[in-house]
């Protein structure tokens, strides 16, 4: 028999399962971890009820008494019960992804499953699914939401990428790195400093900005509306320091100063 459309919100299932922890039915572990002060081990679990019938059973596929389908997938590891996804359970990551699984390959340093053109393609941080995402402080490995790779290497939520591009942040909240290919915001931003000269007082100053995509130190004119990095042409800099034009002037005055105060030449009595 087909599974039934039943379930909660997060899972379409025939069944509930039993928590180990507490002995209380709930559709999914989702559900169980809103509800009580604790969180529910999948891979303990080992009896579910049919939504049906309300037959209590071992974990399995189908009810042993009507015959329904709980899922139309099942993986007897995670205990994990829902509509054909295309699912396929990866042992490294030790859960269930979506697939389907050729679109997919396993990271060994990210220890993550990522979609296939990113093979070879991306740049890996040892684990990095193994912390929460830096912008919404949730788990990213076990997550429902899928996990975005930015060019840096770290991980967020796609969800959380999306709403912080929607805000204008463009930043890794990590590293600061950028967080995509700003090639065409660093043009829009050259012509609006080549069309807005600084006053006179600033039109040639200078200061030192450090650069967050190619950690690159360098010195360069300064403009309100952004320091350009001389080696990669990123506007994600940080200035580091006063204005050097006006800090130069005021150390050769004070070298001039000390000087008529101590001649090289000194007179003797003779």
């Amino acid at each position: 028999m087909a599974a039934t459309e039943a379930g909660c919100e997060h899972y379409v299932r025939s069944c509930l399962l039993k928590a180990p922890c507490c002995g209380k039915f709930y559709v999914c572990r989702l559900c169980h971890d809103g509800e009580e002060n604790h969180q529910m081990d999948r891979f303990k679990v080992r009896e579910v009820k049919c939504a049906d019938c309300n037959t209590i059973q071992e974990a399995q596929q189908t009810c042993k008494k009507c015959s329904v389908k709980f899922g139309e997938y099942y993986c007897d590891i995670c205990h994990l019960f829902d509509k054909d996804k295309k699912q396929y359970h990866c042992q490294p990551c030790g859960i269930c992804r979506i697939g389907p699984r050729e679109k997919y390959f396993h990271c060994k340093k990210c220890n993550l499953c990522l979609a296939t053109d990113l093979k070879d393609n991306h740049k890996c941080v040892e684990n990095v699914s193994r912390q929460n995402c830096p912008v919404c402080m949730e788990d990213i490995h076990t997550s429902r939401v899928g996990a975005h790779v930015l060019e840096c290497g770290h991980l967020l939520h796609k969800t959380c990428f999306d709403d912080m591009c929607r805000t204008g942040a463009y930043r890794c909240p990590l590293c600061m790195h950028s967080a995509f290919n700003m090639k065409t915001y660093w043009e829009e931003r050259d012509w609006e400093i080549a069309h807005s000269p600084m006053p006179a007082e600033y039109k040639d100053a200078t200061v030192k900005i450090i650069c967050n995509d190619c950690q690159a130190h360098c010195i360069v004119s300064f403009h309100v509306l952004g320091m350009k990095c001389s080696r990669c042409g990123s506007y994600n800099t940080a200035q580091d320091g006063g204005l050097i034009s006006q800090a130069a002037a005021a150390a050769q005055a004070l070298g001039e100063q000390s000087r008529d105060e101590d001649p090289e030449t000194e007179s003797h009595d003779v």
